[in-house]
């Protein structure tokens, strides 16, 4: 499955004639369509120089978690850590934020530009402990992808005041 999910997040990252927006939107759109226990899945970038992220974009319930500071929740954690954080169930995390009641299980892995944590593509489960190695390598090769189109635009000193 993952072979072939891979071919597309290529596809889609290559597409020249789409916006940036876009192309991490229909990357979110795909995943969230192809596995079934991916139930939100968004990407959150480094906000400016301020010590927070901020939502860019996602496919799943709309959430009221549009900043997270760093080092709050899994995704503040990781923005702190650089390191990949699976949470097999979040009820056992202290320093989880809840986006929705249903969601049982979290992954979130970094985005790299020149060796430095710009963002995270952030998936949250309504399944427990669904997530295996073979997601988080997965999902490390979707970061990598979107680390080069990103690296070749302008979309996150515009949307996030992030220069690459």
């Amino acid at each position: 499955m993952f072979q072939s999910l891979k071919q597309q997040v290529k596809q889609i990252s290559k597409q020249s004639e789409i916006e940036v927006s876009d192309k991490l939107f229909q990357i979110c759109q795909l995943l969230s369509n192809k596995i079934e226990y991916y139930n939100w899945v968004g990407f959150y970038f480094r906000n400016g120089d301020k010590q927070e992220l901020k939502l860019g974009p996602y496919v799943g319930e709309p959430t009221d978690h549009t900043i997270i500071p760093f080092g709050k929740g899994i995704c503040g954690q990781v923005a702190v850590s650089n390191q990949n954080f699976v949470v097999p169930d979040v009820k056992a995390q202290d320093n989880y934020i809840a986006c929705s009641m249903t969601v049982k299980a979290e992954i979130v892995v970094p985005i790299f530009i020149n060796g430095e944590n710009i963002g995270q593509i952030d998936i949250d489960s309504n399944t427990i402990n669904p997530f295996t190695e073979a997601d988080e390598r997965f999902l490390e090769f979707v970061c990598k992808e979107v680390a080069k189109v990103l690296k070749n635009s302008n979309y996150l000193n515009q949307n996030f005041l992030i220069k690459v």
